[in-house]
């Protein structure tokens, strides 16, 4: 199973409707292949559960897919090195300088020769689609993988008018508030790393292993610095960071919470799949419902 250790979170502008037969047909005409010896990389979508072919999972309105991309590994050092001893060897052999046009030539000659033998970097991007709150998760790091991902999606529905959530409140002023006033939300517990700035300076002090309530972090909020980063624990469900963005990095679910199906027989892949999708997107969707309440409700723009 795909357990979300990032979450970047978007919300549909306008509605959108899935059924399980049209995603399949569309998405395998988008469907991963794996590079040949010509091709620099690939990207398309693989399936979510290894015991089916299908390339989309779903429980009622929810969705899981699963972006493959392949990229061919060609150092630029190395591929500069071959390059600069072939046009050296041919500018010596009929005495003159190449041209631009030449060069380039030469270079793509090399690329050519160096991918049958480049090794392959294999990346998967999940990501869930909440139909019946028309919100999308993304389990990416950066916006660009996210992007990326999305942009895949879009391709292949023909569109998917998205756009990253965004609060009432903004979460670096509730974040700085929280520890300011000593108001942590009492379903989180605060942990011992955070990130502060001042944008007036742009300085910046990462905190690990610290007490956040002690009167060192206050004389960073008293002097102007902002939250941007808080490391906070969902008591018995998981801990994450809380980004300046709304976003969530390093999520570590509780071991109650992944032990939760261990019953079910490991041989049985399919039910433990279905049992563990269903377990986490329902803690994700009730953080999310929580996280939208505390930071005052989703904040519409077009």
């Amino acid at each position: 199973m795909f357990w979300f250790k990032n979450v970047m979170l978007y919300r549909l502008t306008s509605p959108l409707t899935l059924t399980s037969g049209e995603l399949e047909t569309q998405l395998q005409q988008t469907k991963f292949t794996p590079c040949q010896q010509s091709d620099m990389s690939k990207f398309g979508w693989s399936n979510p559960l290894s015991s089916s072919e299908l390339l989309h999972f779903s429980l009622g309105q929810q969705f899981l897919l699963v972006s493959h991309k392949e990229e061919k590994l060609l150092p630029a050092q190395v591929i500069k090195k071959e390059t600069e001893a072939r046009i050296e060897s041919l500018e010596h052999k009929e005495q003159r300088k190449l041209k631009k046009t030449e060069k380039q030539a030469i270079k793509d000659d090399v690329v050519a020769m160096l991918l049958p033998r480049a090794f392959s970097k294999h990346q998967f991007t999940a990501i869930w689609l909440d139909i019946e709150r028309q919100l999308v998760y993304v389990d990416a790091a950066s916006s660009k993988r996210a992007e990326d991902t999305l942009a895949l999606l879009r391709k292949t529905l023909g569109s998917l008018p998205v756009v990253p959530i965004s609060f009432a409140q903004q979460p670096s002023d509730a974040m700085t508030n929280w520890l300011a006033k000593g108001h942590t939300p009492h379903w989180l517990t605060l942990l011992e790393e955070a990130e502060l700035k001042s944008f007036d300076t742009d300085s910046v002090i990462r905190c690990k292993r610290q007490d956040l309530e002690s009167d060192e972090i206050n004389v960073h909020l008293e002097a102007g610095k902002f939250v941007t980063k808080l490391a906070l624990d969902w008591e018995n469900h998981f801990s994450f960071v809380l980004n300046d963005d709304a976003t969530l990095s390093r999520i570590k679910f509780a071991d109650d919470i992944r032990e939760k199906n261990d019953d079910i027989l490991k041989e049985d892949v399919a039910q433990r799949f279905d049992a563990d999708f269903l377990l986490m997107s329902e803690e994700l969707r009730l953080f999310t419902e929580k996280l939208i309440e505390e930071l005052g409700g989703i904040k519409e723009r077009i």
